[in-house]
């Protein structure tokens, strides 16, 4: 018997039951009954003539196609791994059997991947999500920070295969931004990224102090979903001030010769959006109402306090004692969710993007 052909097998037992958990958690029997329903629907005579319907249909007959997919592929490559062991069982072949434990590593992978997709059962967690840093408590120092934090969530979202569209951008005094906007658009964007919404402390030797000081920073992130007009929410443009300015980030001459950016302020709730990333005033004006919309049917939401926590969480003054998590980069290297006590030594890898373990762990305890 070839020494670990055994733990493989026990292995792959276990992931059988696993897979058959996310068969439940995933509700694929609903998705595979959805999907012919859709089918039938769009078989249907006159079915091309409402173009939103449509639309919306072959979006979700994408979407649950994948799902399905997806999950069928992860058992299917199980039940080969399991012949594969078989086989280097049978003839006694350690080169098999090599090769079995590295595919099986590789499938583990996936099939944890897979399995963090059933704990996304809030409301929302499908939803594209809007995301916000801001800028606190350190001056120059922070709004670095805030960069750093920026250029963390675009390799997150690199890597998870989300589309990122920057909507606002405002460039810090020296160095760095005092705060940035951006929509992340992909399958369970919100659900993966709400757990990031709050405080993040940094504490670091500042680059910016002749001294060589150490330092300690703040930056906010506020996350939102971005949901799509169902009529639900009318908005008084009389309770709307809307501003236009001149755009200042990135985007040639047209951007910065035309007061193409729009700032808008909804009075009785105190909610202000901006956008600034689109070419013309008009659909800066329609990104504005998009986000203006989302956030005051988030708001709707909140109103209720048992949802308060599944929609937005808890968001602190940008100062000490208020953060979600720590980044220390000296004296010693640790990141530390305070929320969830899941922390990692490896700083250049969590800001390389890496926070699989922290979106995890707060799922988790979620």
């Amino acid at each position: 018997m070839i020494v670990g052909l055994e733990e493989i097998k026990q292995s792959l037992g276990q992931m059988r039951e696993e897979l058959e958990e996310i068969r439940d958690g995933l509700h694929v029997p609903l998705m595979e009954r959805e999907l012919i329903e859709l089918r039938e629907e769009m078989a249907a005579p006159g079915f091309w003539d409402d173009v939103e319907r449509s639309t919306h249909v072959n979006k979700r007959i994408s979407t649950l196609e994948g799902k399905i997919g997806h999950y069928d592929d992860l058992r299917r490559q199980r039940d080969d791994l399991e012949v594969m062991v078989e086989l280097a069982e049978e003839e006694n072949d350690e080169t098999t059997a090599r090769e079995a434990e590295d595919e099986l590593t590789r499938l583990r992978g996936h099939v944890d991947a897979l399995a963090l997709e059933t704990l996304m059962r809030g409301d929302y967690d499908q939803s594209n999500a809007v995301l916000s840093l801001h800028a606190g408590a350190g001056g120059t120092e922070a709004q670095d920070w805030t960069q750093m934090l920026y250029r963390m969530y675009m390799r997150y979202c690199e890597k998870m295969g989300f589309k990122v569209t920057l909507l606002d951008y405002l460039e810090g005094d020296e160095a760095g931004v005092k705060s940035v906007s951006f929509e992340v658009d992909g399958d369970n964007a919100y659900g993966y990224l709400r757990g990031e919404k709050g405080v993040h402390r940094l504490v670091r030797i500042s680059p910016f102090d002749s001294n060589a000081r150490r330092h300690t920073s703040f930056a906010s992130l506020d996350v939102a979903p971005m949901l799509e007009d169902d009529g639900q929410i009318e908005i008084n443009m009389e309770d709307v001030r809307v501003d236009t300015y001149r755009s200042t980030g990135a985007g040639g001459q047209h951007v910065n010769k035309t007061d193409s950016a729009v700032r808008m302020t909804h009075i009785p709730s105190g909610i202000v959006v901006s956008c600034q990333n689109e070419r013309s005033q008009v659909q800066n004006r329609e990104m504005c109402m998009r986000m203006l919309r989302a956030r005051l049917l988030e708001l709707r939401e909140r109103e209720n306090e048992e949802k308060m926590a599944e929609i937005k969480g808890e968001m602190k003054k940008i100062e000490w004692g208020s953060q979600i998590r720590s980044y220390v980069f000296q004296p010693y290297t640790m990141v530390k969710d305070h929320r969830t006590g899941f922390e990692s030594g490896n700083v250049d890898d969590v800001m390389d993007g890496n926070l699989d373990g922290f979106v995890t762990a707060y799922l988790k305890m979620q």
